[in-house]
């Protein structure tokens, strides 16, 4: 289990300081993710900024459990967008089908993120 979730950590770390770099690289990708009575930029720079920082935070012992728990809220926080994206009639993360597996994989990621936290 140590050597799986020590996987884990290196994969949410590298999967959300990459996401969290897109957002200000490329902040158009976002946009459609983003409900429009939200102020887009603000948002997208924002949760940037966060998911980077909660990345680089599963690197260090002493913050790790509080990176993990922070990436589980952010997976919950976002759940909602993902079920209202699907729901689209083109969703913005591209195919329907994508949009209908991300919502199932988002519980595994989220379980994921919950083991990261327990066993840190």
């Amino acid at each position: 289990m140590e050597t799986f979730v020590f996987g884990l950590k290196f994969f949410f770390a590298a999967f959300f300081m990459f996401a969290g770099l897109m957002h200000l690289l490329k902040p158009k990708i976002f946009k459609y993710f983003i409900p429009d009575y939200l102020p887009k930029k603000t948002v997208n720079y924002v949760v940037g900024i966060i998911e980077f920082g909660l990345g680089f935070g599963l690197f260090f012992s002493s913050t790790v459990k509080q990176a993990a728990l922070g990436i589980l809220f952010l997976m919950i926080v976002f759940l909602p967008i993902h079920i209202w994206d699907a729901t689209k009639i083109r969703p913005a993360i591209g195919k329907k089908w994508v949009a209908y597996i991300r919502i199932p994989l988002q519980f595994l990621l989220m379980y994921f993120a919950y083991l990261i936290y327990q066993n840190s």
